[in-house]
């Protein structure tokens, strides 16, 4: 089975691509929306996307120097943009501006017809705040994913469901979003220069063999020595080049991926701290504890908390 540390990663900051909105129209059209909105969680959304399913548009947001334009297929990702505009159509006279829905509780098209020019879905992606810090840092202010045969696919299957009334077609819309997004980030990283950063390092073939090494024994006293040979490097060349694509130095992504796992751990189970302690490979309860601290603003007794009562109130809002 091949090394899937991106999958670990994605299931640990719960990633979640939800469908919001859409349009299908004909002639001229315009759309401009805030792009920050609160949702029934205590955090707003960052990230935001926009899928072309036929015809063309332009999108501008804050922050990005021009338009880009969108053609079948392609899909833009903003990342913490306050306003976005979207125009699109062909023929005379002035654009329409459209209004969205706010608060949208499920994907649908707004006055969708079979002879319309142009169709666009919106939709967010959700994480949880440990994800947050991760993918927002891999990802540029405006990502434009041009269209592939797997992502065009994707997207008219998608348009299907929303479009068809079917038995079962909120559940399918959630599953082909949550595989809309994934497809989105293996075209991205296939067509873009990733910054430093997570994603980055993650699908980094060379590095691979140590991640593989980091994730399947976090709570080890790993060496460098160590993952430079089972990554097939000298000691100073891929602590380099470690640094030059995840952002920071070995031990210290190391760090990271036990504070995630942390944060797991206390939201989704009792395990004792002293236990959760040694199992990442601290020498006390007092070690890991100033450790989770400086990584994540709070102790880990006040994170479990703190996170279990949040998740409570937002279950009883569903």
């Amino acid at each position: 089975m091949v090394d899937d540390q991106l999958s670990e990663a994605l299931d640990l900051v719960e990633v979640r691509g939800v469908l919001s909105s859409g349009i299908a129209e004909r002639g001229p059209w315009v759309v401009r929306v805030p792009t920050a909105y609160p949702l029934k969680s205590s955090a707003a959304v960052s990230l935001k996307f926009f899928a072309m399913v036929r015809g063309r548009a332009r999108l501008s947001t804050d922050g990005v120097d021009g338009p880009i334009e969108l053609e079948p297929g392609d899909v833009a990702v903003l990342n913490r943009r306050t306003w976005v505009q979207v125009e699109g159509g062909a023929g005379d006279g002035p654009r329409r501006e459209i209004l969205p829905e706010v608060g949208v509780s499920s994907a649908r098209l707004i006055g969708a017809a079979s002879g319309v020019d142009d169709m666009l879905i919106g939709g967010r992606i959700e994480l949880n705040p440990a994800g947050d810090a991760l993918l927002l840092e891999a990802l540029p202010p405006l990502g434009h994913i041009r269209a592939e045969a797997a992502l065009r696919d994707r997207l008219h299957w998608l348009f299907d469901e929303v479009t068809g009334n079917r038995m079962g077609s909120a559940f399918a819309i959630r599953q082909h979003g949550q595989l809309l997004l994934l497809e989105v980030l293996r075209a991205y990283v296939d067509q873009a220069e990733l910054p430093p950063g997570w994603l980055r390092v993650l699908t980094d073939e060379r590095l691979r063999p140590a991640l593989r090494l980091m994730h399947a024994e976090p709570g080890r006293h790993w060496g460098l020595e160590e993952l430079a040979r089972e990554a097939a490097m000298s000691r100073t060349t891929f602590a380099e080049r470690f640094r030059a694509v995840a952002g920071v130095p070995p031990l210290a992504y190391l760090n990271r991926w036990r504070m995630l796992l942390a944060r797991r751990a206390l939201r989704d189970s009792d395990v004792p701290v002293r236990s959760l302690a040694a199992e990442l490979g601290y020498t006390s309860e007092s070690a890991f504890s100033n450790a989770f601290k400086r990584e994540v603003g709070e102790s880990p007794l006040r994170h479990r908390h703190r996170t279990r009562s949040e998740l409570t109130a937002v279950r009883a809002r569903q």
